[in-house]
């Protein structure tokens, strides 16, 4: 070793905020990898990724910077800051060996491009390409064969083509959400005096979560239900409506059993650094891309709304951090607000960068914080995907959206997430679940935060 940390940076995909053991809000989630690292960590409890939706989200998280810089609010505009320096590359140039197992879709990315991982400092890579496949992976299938037997439109919308490790399609039939964990745990034993950086990022509990093994399915008495098919005589739309809530059967059971094989995957790595003696010098991060989906029944309580909206329950998401060797440690929680921008600037200062380094990020460095002093509970984060927009202020939060607008009607109509509209207010200290709206009795706050916000965005251009 040579002194600085290695670094797991576990990043899944949809996990509702209240869908972990440890918080008791349903005795049917088991997440005991979690909830070990909570008890044995720190819990971000107001811990915010920068974007409701994936792909903006894993732009700014991969780069440290609000993604707004170069455009990227929704889905339509999303893409890889290709101009700046990612995580990688910055731990890659302080000595790092990285790798990176799992989903790509910061865009609409091709083999070889720079948003690829093999192409902005990830040196060991098996990975799939969600934004030129509907925006996931399929649980099971990957190959030609599949692509094949599904057709030219369900082989994209079931996203069943072959993963790539490199520039390179390799076949997969068999549980990924398996292999991923298994790739990451052989990279994390490979023997080497370089600390290393593996970034895993399950395509799990993203929707379509009937896509189980059989035994795991027959283990809980669940049924079998068959992927779209362009041969099925049904349409894509009406399939697609009745495989997400509330109109898929045992919904939520499919959902749990993928959260608890992906806890599953996450214990087994924590088990490997035990067993290696890496624990203690090893910073371990937990967070997902955005808040709970109302496509495959996660649960946000005590927040309201989901993914693709910018009420908490889209953007404030679990984020737990360890570090024994750096003292974040204790089981303790951290309730000043954080961003998942906050990873970069925290990580690299964690590994060793110099302060200039730091510095270049539109996040902070939280290691003090993690490791027991005081957050910034003043501090303020913006979002802004066009047709919506929030600040929060300390413990103020204000919120538009255009909820007339057809991509909030499209939210509303086809993925079943209520976006709001018009500007609320919201004091999250005293209602962090925003039942009250005080934007009529506080206008003074509302204009503040919405000159507030419109001075970030003017600072972006």
């Amino acid at each position: 070793m040579t002194g600085r940390p290695n670094i797991v940076l576990i990043v899944s995909d949809d996990h509702g905020y209240a869908d972990r053991g440890y918080l008791g809000h349903d005795q049917q989630v088991r997440t005991p990898a979690l909830d070990r690292l909570a008890a044995t960590g720190v819990d971000c409890t107001n811990g915010y990724v920068s974007a409701p939706i994936c792909s903006p989200s894993r732009a700014g998280l991969i780069t440290g910077h609000y993604q707004q810089r170069w455009g990227a609010h929704w889905f339509n505009d999303s893409r890889f800051g290709d101009h700046l320096p990612s995580l990688a590359e910055r731990l890659g140039a302080l000595g790092y060996r990285t790798g990176y197992f799992g989903k790509v879709h910061y865009g609409p990315e091709d083999v070889g491009d720079r948003a690829c991982p093999p192409h902005h400092g990830f040196d060991e890579t098996y990975y799939g390409l969600a934004g030129k496949q509907q925006g996931r992976l399929n649980y099971l299938h990957h190959s030609a064969a599949a692509v094949e037997e599904y057709g030219p439109e369900a082989s994209w919308r079931m996203a069943v083509q072959p993963m790539l490790t490199g520039d390179t399609e390799v076949e997969l039939e068999g549980f990924l959400t398996e292999e991923l964990g298994r790739r990451a745990g052989a990279f994390i034993e490979a023997e080497s005096e370089q600390p290393f950086f593996t970034m895993i990022a399950f395509n799990a509990v993203h929707n379509f979560c009937w896509q189980l093994p059989e035994d795991e399915l027959a283990a809980r008495g669940l049924p079998v239900r068959a992927d779209w098919h362009d041969a099925d005589d049904q349409g894509y739309a009406d399939w697609y409506d009745g495989s997400i809530t509330p109109n898929l059967d045992h919904g939520r059971d499919y959902y749990l059993a993928q959260l608890e094989l992906m806890d599953r995957e996450i214990g087994r790595l924590l088990d490997r650094l035990e067993r290696l003696g890496l624990a203690d010098d090893t910073i371990v991060v937990y967070l997902t891309d955005n808040g709970g989906s109302p496509c495959n029944y996660g649960d946000n309580t005590p927040l309201r709304g989901s993914k693709y909206t910018l009420w908490e329950g889209g953007i404030r998401v679990p984020y737990l951090v360890r570090w024994p060797g750096g003292n974040w440690s204790g089981g303790r929680t951290l309730d000043a607000p954080v961003s998942s921008l906050d990873l970069l600037p925290t990580l690299v200062g964690a590994a060793g960068a110099a302060p200039e380094i730091v510095a270049q990020s539109d996040g902070v460095d939280l290691g003090p914080a993690l490791a027991g002093a005081d957050g910034d509970h003043d501090r303020v984060l913006h979002w802004d995907c066009d047709f919506q927009w929030a600040v929060r202020a300390g413990g103020l939060k204000l919120r538009w959206c255009d909820g007339e607008s057809p991509r909030a009607q499209g939210i509303r109509t086809v993925e079943r997430a209520e976006p709001g509209h018009g500007t609320s207010l919201y004091d999250l200290r005293s209602d962090p679940g925003e039942q009250h709206d005080l934007a009529a009795e506080r206008p003074d706050e509302v204009a503040r935060l919405t000159a507030l916000h419109h001075d970030w965005a003017a600072a972006l251009q």
